[in-house]
């Protein structure tokens, strides 16, 4: 009674606390361009939800936007802030014993954060994005030409050595991003949103409606009718997000190639639903799984062009040979009853199976003694020619230091610059390293210089940038003991990354290696470096 009581404080009736109370957790604020229309998505969850019998109760989440974070000390708490959003969902929905959750996520840290709360709380759960940003349009020269974010963090290395004008630099700044919605490439945000498709907790088209459409309207009706049938099923999140479930999202990760972060995402997710996600797994599905679609940054199109294509079930139609189609979907489908009748509306943007981009995956897991537990490269976005390199090490031991150095003119062709001390501790945070590898790119150097970081990259980062290096340099890893001019050799087709220095030097480095002053020890930041697990484990929190 005490508790129905405050409810009746708010205005809620005898009817509405006899049905099941499902929490919506909607992350929309004013700072974050794929959570700025997201009240319009909770007001349909809601109608979804009360058409099928529940009482909704609306509850916020934060969200970190990666691209205004970046290149300052904001980007430190975009990979962290994945887990105060889990933390948080966890206590709100325990608080307050809510039946089931529908969860209304759309950029980078937020889809995985909420999957990671899902996982966890095991409670009837569905998720809805905001979905994907049009692409923009820019009159480059004569002929206009469609763009999105990534294009404007390289047109600021553009314009610094003369390649751009201001009147064109002003062009991509005004129309490169011209609606709500995640950014329009297939960046991180993009990348996990499909996923959720895959990994069965997002209806068919969670991942490339656009957001400007009244579809994604529908979709986000359809979510809250079919929580309640979640709820009345008893199915719940580790029912769907199986094993299995994993070796699909995988797959599609590599045939989308999507962004190298869904290699820190999967495993956290993972994690929270008990089941063991190896980076070593994630190679063995790139070896088998053939790369179909070069989205931005890897090509031309966008997630609209996948969306009119056939969306995420037309890629996973043709890669049904290689999934588990008995995995479940939030909608009470397995994934091969979903793909059944999904068709490929253009070929030139979705490859078939028998004719794809490549025969291996978009994302490649390397290893060498430079990386002993593994780093990760979007191998679908590197040059042909940068596939395998060797070169000179230009040794920063912060991303600062590094895009000084860049726009100074001191990165040559055929150096390896090397960013150390970004980690999940080093740094702390892990921040992405958009800025140099988009300067690289906008200067011209982008099939000229390799780029290598125990940090990570932004889904919008293109060329020879691999990621991810573990252990990382704060804890002593391999990375802390490289030395300006060494030479390191990386073969992403081989799938190794060496630093060519004998091991009795490496031993004589190592034994006079000092760990640096963590750079922050207080506030979050602080008790975060203290907790989070290496890169390979997902940043995980222990």
């Amino acid at each position: 009674m005490p508790h129905r009581s405050l409810f009746k404080s708010m205005g809620y009736t005898d009817e509405e606390l006899e049905r099941p109370l499902v929490g919506v957790v909607n992350s929309q604020n004013e700072v974050v361009p794929g959570h700025i229309h997201l009240d319009t998505i909770a007001e349909a969850v809601k109608k979804g939800v009360l058409a099928a019998g529940g009482t909704p109760i609306e509850f916020p989440a934060i969200g970190v936007c990666d691209g205004i974070s970046m290149g300052h000390v904001g980007m430190k708490y975009s990979l962290p802030s994945r887990e105060l959003i889990a933390d948080s969902t966890e206590a709100m929905a325990l608080a307050h014993a809510f039946d089931a959750l529908v969860l209304i996520p759309n950029c980078d840290k937020i889809v995985p954060g909420m999957l990671m709360a899902a996982a966890r709380l095991n409670i009837p759960a569905i998720f809805v994005s905001g979905g994907p940003m049009l692409a923009g349009r820019v009159r480059a020269g004569t002929d206009p030409r469609f763009v999105s974010l990534s294009q404007t963090f390289e047109a600021v290395g553009a314009q610094a050595v003369g390649k751009m004008d201001d009147d064109t630099f002003r062009e991509f700044e005004d129309h490169s991003c011209p609606t709500c919605g995640s950014c329009a490439g297939m960046f991180t945000a993009n990348s996990m949103n499909c996923l959720t498709e895959a990994l069965g907790m997002g209806l068919p088209g969670n991942g490339t409606i656009p957001a400007v459409m009244a579809e994604r309207i529908r979709l986000a009706k359809q979510a809250g009718t079919h929580i309640m049938k979640l709820l009345q099923n008893d199915v719940k999140p580790r029912d769907i997000m199986t094993r299995d479930a994993f070796i699909n999202a995988l797959t599609l990760d590599m045939a989308l190639g999507c962004s190298t972060n869904s290699l820190l995402h999967l495993p956290a997710i993972a994690y929270e639903a008990r089941v063991d996600l190896p980076l070593s797994l994630a190679d063995e599905v790139s070896a088998r799984t053939p790369n179909l679609c070069r989205l931005a940054p890897a090509g031309p199109n966008h997630i609209e062009d996948l969306h009119w294509a056939g969306g995420v079930h037309a890629v996973l139609k043709e890669l049904a040979h290689l999934l588990k189609t008995d995995a479940l979907s939030v909608n009470g489908l397995t994934l091969g009853e979903n793909i059944a009748n999904a068709v490929n509306r253009d070929p030139s943007i979705i490859r078939s199976a028998a004719d794809p981009h490549s025969p291996e995956g978009g994302i490649a897991v390397l290893t060498g003694n430079l990386a002993p537990s593994g780093c990760v490269v979007k191998r679908s976005a590197v040059d042909p020619s940068m596939m395998a390199v060797s070169g000179k090490a230009r040794v920063f031991d912060n991303e600062e230091d590094c895009v000084a150095a860049i726009f100074g003119g001191k990165i040559q062709k055929g150096d390896v610059v090397v960013i150390r001390y970004e980690g999940p501790k080093g740094g702390p945070g892990m921040r992405e390293m958009l800025g140099p590898t988009s300067a690289l790119m906008g200067m011209g150097l982008g099939t000229d210089v390799s780029l290598i970081t125990d940090g990570r990259f932004s889904g919008a980062s293109r060329g020879a940038c691999v990621g991810h290096i573990s252990p990382e340099a704060q804890v002593g890893g391999p990375i802390a003991f490289v030395q300006e001019g060494d030479t390191i050799s990386i073969d992403i087709k081989a799938g190794t990354i060496n630093l060519d220095v004998s091991e009795p030097v490496l031993y004589e480095r190592k034994k006079n290696w000092q760990p640096p002053t963590p750079k922050i020890t207080g506030g979050y930041l602080g008790r975060y470096a203290k907790q989070v697990t290496g890169a390979d484990k997902g940043a995980v929190l222990q």
